[in-house]
C-alpha cells in the first residue's frame, strides 16, 4: 500500500503500511501502553514461517518500552494505530542479532513481520478498563479473528473448487481432443 519508511535512520527497522487505520484511531501512547498483536514472522533469506499467532488464533500482549520485545518492534509499533497492518523488516542488530533464537531464529538473521496492532491499552490497574471489560473486550476479539478465519477459509475453499472445476473441463477438452485424433486416424 505505502512506501517503505526507514524507522530506525540507519535501515534496520523498515515498515511498510500493508493496511490504515481508521483516522480516529487511538496509538500507543504513556497512558496506553500495553499493546495487543496479531502476527506472523518469517525468515527473509528463505520465506519461512517462524511464529505467528495466526494458527492459534491469539493475540499476543507486551507493554511497549519495556524491552520484552525486539527492539524493531518497540520502534515500529509505537508508529503504529490500532486497526493498522504493517510489514516491518528488522536487520539482525534490531532483531535477535548474531545469538538468533535458536532453533527457530539462526544467527545474523533478517526478519520480517506483518504485524496488526489490535489495542492499545492502559496498564493493569489503571482506570480504564475492569476485569470484565477485558474479558468481554477478549472474547469480542476472538469473535472477530474467528469469523475472519472463516471468511478465509470460505475464499480457500472457493478457490480450490475454481482449481477443481478448471482442471476437470481441461481434463474433459484434452480427452475431446484424443478422441478426435483417433476419428481421424481411422478414417485414413
Amino acid at each position: 500500500m505505502g512506501d517503505s519508511i526507514d524507522l530506525s535512520g540507519d535501515g534496520g527497522v523498515l515498515k511498510t503500511i500493508v493496511r490504515r487505520a481508521k483516522p480516529d484511531a487511538i496509538a500507543p501512547s504513556e497512558s496506553l501502553p500495553l499493546l495487543d498483536v496479531h502476527y506472523e514472522g518469517v525468515l527473509a533469506e528463505t520465506g519461512e514461517v517462524f511464529d505467528t499467532t495466526h494458527e492459534d488464533n491469539t493475540v499476543f500482549t507486551f507493554e511497549l518500552g519495556q524491552g520484552s520485545v525486539i527492539k524493531a518492534w518497540d520502534i515500529a509499533l509505537k508508529t503504529m494505530k490500532v486497526g493498522e497492518v504493517a510489514k516491518i523488516t528488522c536487520k539482525p542488530e534490531y532483531a535477535y542479532g548474531s545469538a538468533g533464537s535458536p532453533p527457530d531464529v539462526p544467527p545474523d538473521a533478517t526478519l520480517v513481520f506483518e504485524v496488526e496492532l489490535v489495542a492499545s491499552r492502559p496498564r493493569k490497574g489503571s482506570s480504564l478498563s475492569s476485569v470484565s471489560d477485558e474479558r468481554a473486550r477478549l472474547e469480542e476479539l476472538k469473535k472477530q479473528r474467528e469469523l475472519a478465519a472463516a471468511v478465509k477459509d470460505e475464499e480457500k475453499k472457493k478457490r480450490e473448487e475454481a482449481k477443481a472445476a478448471a482442471a476437470s473441463r481441461i481434463q474433459a477438452k484434452l480427452e475431446a481432443k484424443k478422441g478426435q485424433a483417433k476419428g481421424k486416424g481411422k478414417s485414413k
